[in-house]
């Protein structure tokens, strides 16, 4: 039986902007991903008893075909037309549920890289991404990593310069916020000004943290928050505990902020557990970051 072991790291939405509604029913998208080194630890087995299973440290998840990663391992064996020689996946999850960080998208970009080596590399880069597309918007960026800006579903990718060093607060509240009704909440909000990217993609290119901080945006957050007020209270204890900027991630429901130093944001990370039970201190990664895949 051979084991394979990775690293499957979350992302943060430094920008996110919704671009109208698309004919099959989706949103037309554009945002910044920033991956961080906050991780699920995967581990894939290969043995001969047929089949996909799957185990996880939190007894809620399903572990059937409705977990995406036994959906990514079945997207590969097709994909590449291998049989399936029966395959055990462990997940170990760090990465809170329901967060806005692909928690789910980053363990299926993990399988499906630890299954492509695994088996050779049949899988070029492109049928890759591909593969990793069919099973979600936010999981071709996991398989990219780094810092990029996506457009379309979030498939659309173009790397970016990393973003300069720094520490990110994450505060994740006890409720999750599924994506169909953040986009709800959105599409029956007022009416609101055009938000753009630019701010945050110039600091990027100029690696200046401050106007990366200056230019955080998320289209969902106003909607979301109105309905989930803690969300705006996460937000209002990191800057006031000196964040250069504060928003929340993705769908939500959770919130990050960027700080400078290490001693500031642990104080603020700190002072965020008086408000929710999940918060992370963790630092963007600097390049693309396809994760250990070690056998």
């Amino acid at each position: 039986m051979k084991t394979f072991n990775g690293t499957a790291f979350a992302k943060l939405n430094l920008y996110l902007g919704v671009r109208g509604l698309r004919p099959d029913g989706y949103h037309e998208l554009e945002t910044v991903f920033q991956a961080v080194d906050l991780c699920d630890l995967v581990s894939l087995s290969l043995h001969r008893q047929g089949g996909v299973s799957l185990r996880c440290n939190l007894p809620y998840l399903p572990t059937d075909h409705r977990n995406l990663a036994v959906k990514a391992a079945n997207a590969f064996f097709q994909a590449s037309g291998i049989e399936n020689p029966g395959l055990h996946i462990n997940i170990k999850k760090v990465i809170p549920v329901g967060a806005g960080m692909a928690g789910g998208s980053t363990d299926a970009a993990c399988v499906l890289r630890l299954l492509n080596r695994a088996f050779g590399m049949p899988l070029c880069e492109k049928k890759l991404a591909a593969t990793a597309l069919s099973l979600g918007a936010d999981v071709p960026f996991c398989l990219h990593g780094g810092t990029a800006l996506a457009r379309g579903v979030g498939e659309k990718l173009q790397s970016q310069r990393p973003m300069p060093p720094c520490f990110l607060v994450v505060g994740k509240p006890g409720f999750s916020v599924a994506t169909k009704d953040a986009f709800a909440l959105y599409d029956n909000r007022p009416g609101g000004e055009p938000s753009t990217a630019a701010a945050v993609l110039k600091g990027l290119e100029e690696g200046d943290l401050a106007a990366i901080a200056g230019g955080l945006h998320n289209d969902l957050e106003a909607p979301v928050s109105r309905r989930y007020r803690l969300v705006g209270r996460l937000r209002t204890s990191l800057l006031d505990s000196g964040a250069l900027g504060a928003r929340m991630t993705g769908s939500g429901s959770a919130v990050f902020g960027i700080f400078e130093d290490r001693e500031q944001a642990e104080a603020a990370a700190g002072r965020l557990r008086r408000l929710c039970r999940d918060v992370f201190v963790t630092v963007p990664l600097p390049e693309r970051c396809w994760g250990k895949c070690e056998e």
